[in-house]
């Protein structure tokens, strides 16, 4: 079974910095796009960033030149790098990752649970 798992969440005063990673694991074939979602209190969840096996990136307006994606192919994770973070930074962040567990398998998207993050004002 495939499993992603998130880590780094936490309470972070505002303009602090946190960094979140996910690992997956299990069985994996190919790893395409993973990404980093969001969802606040009474709201939808939302995209954050996304980046592709290559490394092309692209970034929800609101976190634009304050967050940044990277991932390690070799070791099946993702990290978001969050900056200057503000109070409506404030969510359960989750990652995704669209993959193969074998090679003619369909690929698939798969979710963790979630990791929380709380910027206090």
């Amino acid at each position: 079974q495939v499993q992603l798992v998130e880590s780094g969440g936490g309470l972070v005063q505002a303009g602090g910095s946190l960094r979140l990673s996910c690992v997956a694991s299990g069985s994996i074939f190919s790893i395409n796009d993973m990404g980093w979602y969001r969802q606040a209190a009474g709201k939808q969840r939302e995209l954050v960033a996304r980046i592709t096996r290559g490394g092309s990136t692209n970034y929800a307006d609101s976190v634009k030149g304050r967050f940044t994606i990277s991932r390690d192919n070799a070791k099946n994770t993702v990290y978001l790098q969050m900056y200057s973070l503000k109070p409506e930074d404030t969510a359960v962040y989750y990652c995704s990752a669209n993959l193969q567990e074998g090679w003619l398998s369909a690929r698939k998207d798969y979710w963790g649970k979630g990791t929380l993050v709380t910027v206090s004002s």
